[in-house]
C-alpha cells in the first residue's frame, strides 16, 4: 500500500482528494493537515465521510509526516507551499502540488503574473506539468508534479488536437469559459455569498486573469510556437463543474478543403484514442456540464461553421477532479506504476 498524505486536506480540492482515496485500492491515508481543524476527525467537518474517514487532523509536523508517508499531496493557496516542499523532496517524498508555483517554465513569467518571488529555481526546472494525456512519460519518474489549474486543463484539453493537426489559426483562438462557484475554494467572501451569486453570472479577470499565461505556455509548448489568445472566465450559480466554449478560424488550406464536421471529430478520435478520461463527442452531441460532474473525464465536442468558417469546441470537466484532485490521482497512479484509472473509475453524477 502506498502511504500519503494530504496538507490543506479541509479545503474542496483536500475533500474531493480524500473521498477519491478512501476507497483507492493501492492507497492508504496516513496524515490530514489542516491549520484550520486540528485535533477534529475528518468526518466531524464532512460528516458524508463518517464511518468511510475518520483520521483526526493534525498541525504539520514534518518529522511525523516524513517518517509515515511516500507521497504527500499539498492543497494550499499560491505561494504557501513552496516553504514545506523543498524539505518534503530532501527527504524523498514525493510532491503533487496544487497551486502554480511549479507550474511555469519561465520563472519570470510566474512572478510577474503571481506578483511574487519563485525562490527555487532548481526545483521548478524538475517539476513536471501534471496533465497526463501529455506528460505521462515525464510523470513516470517525477518526485515533484504541479497538478495544472481547471481552466487550462479545460482549454488545454480542447484545442490540442486542433494545434497539433493544424487546422486552425493559433493566433485566432478565443475562449470563454465558465466555472461553478468551488473553483474560488472554500472561503469566506461576501463575493460568493448565496444572494451575490443566486440567478446572476458574470465575468471576471477580463484581459488579465492569471491562467491566461498557464494555457498559452503549455500550448506553445505543445505545437513549437508562441501561441497568444484570449481567455475571458464566466462565474455561473452552480457548485461545481466547468465549460470552456473556444472559437478559432480555419486555415486556408481547410477551407479551401471544405473540411467537415465529421472529418475534425475523426481527428479528435484518432488523438485520443488511447485516453481514457477524454470522451470526445459523437456527430450531434456536444458535452453537458452535469455529464462530468463527479467524475475524471473531460467531454469535448466540435463544429465546423462553415459560414464564418470557425472551429467551434466544447470542452467540459469537472473543475474539482480532472481540474484538480482527480487529476493528481491520475498522475500518482502513473508515479507509482498503476494503471492511470485506479480508484477513478467512476461516471458523471448527472442529477
Amino acid at each position: 500500500m502506498i502511504q500519503m498524505s494530504i496538507i490543506g486536506a479541509t479545503g474542496y480540492v483536500g475533500l474531493e482528494l480524500v473521498r477519491i482515496l478512501s476507497s483507492h485500492p493501492e492507497i492508504r491515508l496516513q496524515k490530514l493537515i489542516s491549520k484550520s481543524y486540528v485535533g477534529k476527525k475528518f468526518s466531524d467537518i464532512y460528516p458524508s465521510l463518517r464511518g468511510i474517514c475518520d483520521i483526526v487532523c493534525s498541525d504539520l509536523n514534518i518529522n511525523e509526516l516524513v517518517k509515515s508517508s511516500e507521497f504527500v499531496v499539498t492543497a494550499l493557496p499560491h505561494g504557501v507551499s513552496k516553504g514545506i516542499i523543498p524539505t518534503l523532496l530532501q527527504n524523498g517524498i514525493k510532491v503533487i502540488d496544487h497551486s502554480a508555483h511549479f507550474r511555469y517554465k519561465d520563472i519570470s513569467i510566474y512572478e510577474k503574473v503571481y506578483k511574487t518571488k519563485h525562490g527555487f529555481p532548481d526545483l521548478q526546472s524538475e517539476s513536471v506539468y501534471g496533465l497526463p494525456e501529455f506528460y505521462r512519460e515525464q510523470l513516470k519518474d517525477a518526485r515533484l508534479v504541479a497538478d495544472p489549474g481547471c481552466y487550462p486543463t479545460c482549454s488545454i484539453l480542447g484545442l490540442a488536437p486542433a494545434l497539433k493537426s493544424k487546422i486552425i489559426d493559433p493566433s485566432s483562438i478565443i475562449i470563454n469559459a465558465i466555472s461553478g462557484v468551488s473553483g474560488a475554494g472554500r472561503k469566506e467572501d461576501v463575493g460568493y455569498s448565496f444572494c451575490e451569486l443566486d440567478s446572476n453570472f458574470k465575468a471576471y479577470g477580463i484581459t488579465n486573469h492569471r491562467h491566461t499565461s498557464e494555457i498559452e505556455q503549455e500550448l506553445s509548448c505543445l505545437t513549437g510556437g508562441k501561441i497568444e489568445l484570449s481567455f475571458t472566465p464566466h462565474l455561473a450559480p452552480f457548485k461545481r463543474g466547468m465549460m470552456a466554449t473556444i472559437h478559432a478560424n480555419l486555415t486556408d488550406e481547410m477551407i479551401k478543403k471544405g473540411i467537415t464536421t465529421e472529418e475534425v471529430i475523426q481527428m479528435y478520435e484518432a488523438f485520443y484514442k488511447n485516453e481514457y478520461f477524454v470522451r470526445v463527442q459523437h456527430l450531434g452531441t456536444m458535452p453537458e456540464v452535469k455529464n462530468v460532474v463527479g467524475s475524471n473525464f473531460a467531454d469535448i465536442g466540435v463544429i465546423v461553421d462553415k459560414r464564418v468558417k470557425r472551429l467551434i469546441i466544447v470542452s467540459a470537466i469537472d473543475n474539482l477532479l480532472k481540474g484538480s484532485a482527480g487529476q493528481a490521482v491520475q498522475a500518482i497512479n502513473i508515479m507509482a506504476g498503476l494503471p492511470e484509472n485506479t480508484g477513478l473509475k467512476f461516471p458523471g453524477m448527472h442529477l
